[in-house]
């Protein structure tokens, strides 16, 4: 009878290891990046040495930066989630001290960094872009979502230079009084957001806009030192591209997706009234959008081995434990972080 019971009780604590996720289960690799709340890991899963990317989250920091909400929705978002062209969600677990995403591992760089390495791409790899960016967000409008922070620092390039869409943070389900909802990143803040008012997947549509103007110009179209100053300049005029302005080779129907894109009133904006009409503008008459969803379309632009971002520092570790202690003392905050787990093998959420 003992022997009996030592045996089950070896099974548990097997199946408890299993299930119960921790970071002792994986092995760190490199460092890919820092965000806001710590830091991206290239990982290895002990189990079955499958690679992710592993976002690391300080719990004290997210306190600090009021982002609770952001984090779990996050989570909860990619729950729901899974396609192609997004970067989904493997697990989600914590510790006392941190909040841990096993997320797929793509390790071409996003495409802020590329921007930044060669200032300006040509009209067939811009389009590559646009369409796999319009790839993502019908996914996501069809689901009823809107991402609401689209910019090149939130799209990833895989190793064979397909773009993925990523960061769920301040992305919503789309609500009719949503005027409250005024988060996200000055320079591709659609107007409406920015003047607190309800609001659409147009603003999407508008992000999409700035981000291949600033591949065809090598800058976005407002630009300011401050949110004041950026709201400012949009409110002010509504910029366009001229056919004087168009870079050598690029065409007319380029320009003109991107001015439509950018129109200030969302009910002027190109997907406002139906989000098939940003697949079948002009600019997309031959483009093969079947061949791109199965993958089988040769990307245009490939991403050179990206290295991780580097000169990026942190508060030093005395500090950063001392602001831990005191944040993480208060057990109402901490006990919001409850829900944050996932695990799709065996998942204890209700």
């Amino acid at each position: 009878m003992q022997q009996i019971k030592e045996k089950n009780f070896k099974k548990q604590v097997s199946f408890l290891s299993y299930v119960v996720q921790s970071i002792r289960n994986y092995e760190v690799l490199d460092i890919l990046g820092r965000g806001g709340y710590g830091k991206v890991f290239k990982v290895r899963r002990k189990k079955n040495n499958q690679l992710f990317a592993m976002k690391i989250m300080s719990k004290a920091k997210i306190i600090e930066k009021k982002s609770i909400t952001s984090v779990l929705n996050e989570k909860n978002l990619l729950k729901q989630l899974h396609h192609p062209f997004i970067v989904n969600m493997h697990s989600a677990f914590q510790d006392r001290e941190n909040l841990y995403l096993v997320l797929d591992l793509l390790s071409g760089g996003d495409l802020r960094y590329h921007l930044c390495r060669n200032k300006r791409f040509s009209e067939e790899e811009s389009q590559f872009f646009a369409a796999c960016i319009i790839v993502s967000l019908e996914y996501l409008h069809q689901h009823g979502i809107i991402h609401r922070d689209l910019k090149p620092e939130n799209l990833v390039f895989d190793e064979s230079g397909y773009l993925r869409l990523t960061d769920m943070g301040i992305a919503r389900v789309w609500r009719p009084e949503n005027a409250s909802d005024t988060s996200g990143t000055p320079g591709y803040m659609a107007p409406e957001v920015m003047c607190k008012q309800n609001h659409g997947i147009a603003v999407d549509f508008f992000a999409l806009g700035i981000i291949i103007y600033e591949c065809m110009l090598g800058k976005r179209p407002y630009v300011g030192k401050s949110r004041q100053e950026i709201r400012d300049q949009v409110l002010s005029k509504q910029i366009q591209i001229k056919r004087s302005q168009l870079p050598v080779a690029w065409s007319i129907e380029a320009g003109d997706f991107i001015n439509q894109l950018i129109q200030r009133k969302p009910e002027n904006r190109l997907g406002s009234n139906n989000p098939s009409d940003v697949k079948n503008h002009p600019w997309f008459s031959a483009f093969d959008w079947d061949a791109l969803i199965k993958k089988k379309y040769d990307p245009p632009y490939y991403p050179k081995k990206f290295k991780g971002y580097e000169g990026q520092t942190d508060d030093t570790m005395e500090d950063q434990n001392e602001k831990n202690f005191v944040l993480l003392r208060n057990k109402t905050l901490c006990e919001q972080f409850n829900e944050y787990c996932y695990n799709p093998e065996v998942c204890f959420e209700k």
